[in-house]
């Protein structure tokens, strides 16, 4: 079965290209939102596997947007932060965060989120 995905950022151009390239890479997209409010309601209507999150949504934070997503159903979704900043922008941020991690947008594929979800998973194993 196909993991599946919520993609969250406010750029529908970056939002065509990623869904494109991850479907392509065997990711089925189950959504894409550009607000925290779409994005919410489609993670609980959806229920994604993972989400990616867009660390600057305009006037929004995809950190608050990653916060609430991993509270409001108790550590699911995974949330993946992306942005096209380096990672070295917000590193502090990053590692306060729910989130698993971070991709840069440019870096954006299926190995590099099963990469992350296996990691996690192998974390979780070995702290049980």
């Amino acid at each position: 079965m196909a993991l599946r995905s919520l993609l969250v950022d406010d750029n529908s151009r970056f939002l065509a290209a990623a869904r494109d390239l991850l479907e392509r890479e065997g990711i089925e997209v189950v959504g894409v939102a550009s607000t925290i409010d779409d994005a919410e309601r489609l993670a609980g209507a959806l229920r994604p596997d993972v989400c990616l999150v867009d660390i600057d949504l305009g006037d929004e934070s995809g950190f608050d947007l990653a916060r609430r997503l991993v509270e409001a159903d108790d550590g699911r979704p995974h949330v993946v932060l992306i942005s096209a900043y380096p990672e070295r922008d917000f590193a502090d941020m990053i590692a306060d965060s729910p989130a698993l991690g971070f991709v840069p947008k440019a870096e954006i594929s299926a190995a590099r989120i099963h990469a992350m979800l296996a990691e996690e998973a192998g974390g979780a194993s070995a702290r049980d």
